[in-house]
């Protein structure tokens, strides 16, 4: 009877957040490339990247800030995390802004606090390299360089309700900018996991993310000198608007099951991904564990046309894969330091690498 409790809640659960969003978050094609600030869509954390984002229902610790905020809760004390993406490799050097089209850097912190509550924050910085500066009249440029800055700071929090169900939300602070044009924006993420099973080794997730209001780009760039009226040479400055863009919202509705063998774990996991502004998305995703301490995982990301050339609307292939190295420091402490590392196959490119590094006191 208990069991059937926990599916009629979870039941429930799916039903009252995805309902009412299901028309508003759909698969849409023909706006792919409408949206502003599609860096939100990209994952700069190491470890669930490695997973191709499949683990929303069973994502632990900080990097659920970026998958389902919901996870957070699950952070034990302190945990840090500093990472770096070498994003859509073009050249022999991995981790070189000199050879990706973007390198980027995260850090990421969280904080237990009270019993139930977790508090955190994370940072994401994209680094572009120098742009050669190019006019109509100097097409081949010479005439300097420019670097494209794009920075996301996230605060969140999330906290345990019960036994079952933990939920958060976080606020997200966009800032994109070159030399003389910036565009700056906010957005929210809420999440929620419902735990069940006999060890609880049944996971379901859902997250919302990206939901805010518009952009629109402003600065010196869209001014220029131009004659007012007529038959005369009176100029002044004359600024032009920028056209709003929406943000890229998601919902993601994912489940995952854990098979523990004494010291080993397999986890299987699977999520949908229904985005405003291209085509729905299909994630599957496993991990081996042995002792927590060495983790080998993959994903597959599928969409419409994926396979194909022709039709495909995205440089991600669609395979990822990943490890972890977890060691325990500190004597009975409790305190871990992880290496993680994930890697993204790419069509043009030569693939995306992340490397992070974890600290859990």
């Amino acid at each position: 009877m208990k069991q059937i409790n926990n599916w009629v809640k979870i039941t429930a659960v799916v039903a009252f957040i995805a309902i009412p969003f299901s028309h508003t978050f759909s698969g849409n094609p023909q706006r792919a490339g409408q949206a502003g600030a599609s860096e939100l869509l990209i994952n700069p954390w190491a470890r669930t990247s490695g997973w191709g984002g499949a683990n929303v229902a069973s994502v632990r610790g900080l990097e659920g800030i970026y998958s389902n905020v919901a996870g957070l809760a699950f952070t034990q004390k302190t945990e840090l995390i500093f990472s770096q993406t070498s994003w859509l490799q073009y050249g022999g050097k991995m981790f070189s802004s000199d050879d990706a089209v973007s390198t980027i850097n995260s850090f990421g912190f969280s904080q237990k606090v009270g019993e139930s509550g977790v508090l955190g924050f994370s940072v994401m910085s994209m680094d572009f390299g120098n742009i050669e500066i190019t006019t109509v009249e100097l097409p081949d440029g010479g005439i300097g360089t420019y670097s494209p800055k794009f920075m996301n700071m996230s605060f969140a929090y999330s906290r345990i309700f019960s036994n079952s169900i933990y939920g958060g939300a976080t606020v997200k602070v966009i800032s994109e900018q070159i030399s003389n044009v910036s565009a700056s924006g906010i957005a929210l993420d809420a999440g929620i996991q419902y735990v069940t099973g006999a060890k609880d080794n049944m996971k379901f997730g859902i997250s919302l993310k990206n939901v805010g209001p518009r952009m629109m780009f402003t600065g010196d760039g869209f001014s220029f000198r131009g004659v007012v009226g007529d038959d005369d040479d009176y100029k002044m400055t004359v600024e032009q608007r920028s056209s709003e863009l929406e943000l890229p919202a998601l919902l993601n509705i994912g489940m995952s099951y854990d098979v523990n063998v004494h010291r080993h774990r397999i986890t299987g996991a699977g999520t949908f991904t229904s985005n405003s502004f291209q085509k729905d998305q299909y994630r599957l995703g496993g991990e081996y564990s042995y002792r927590e301490m060495f983790m080998l995982r993959m994903g597959y990301v599928y969409e419409e046309g994926i396979r194909t050339p022709n039709t495909r609307t995205t440089a991600l292939r669609g395979p990822s894969a990943g490890f972890t190295i977890e060691l325990p420091m500190g004597g009975d402490s409790g305190s871990t330091f992880g290496l993680d590392y994930s890697y993204r196959h790419t069509d043009p490119f030569q693939g995306s690498h992340a490397i992070g590094a974890r600290i859990n006191l």
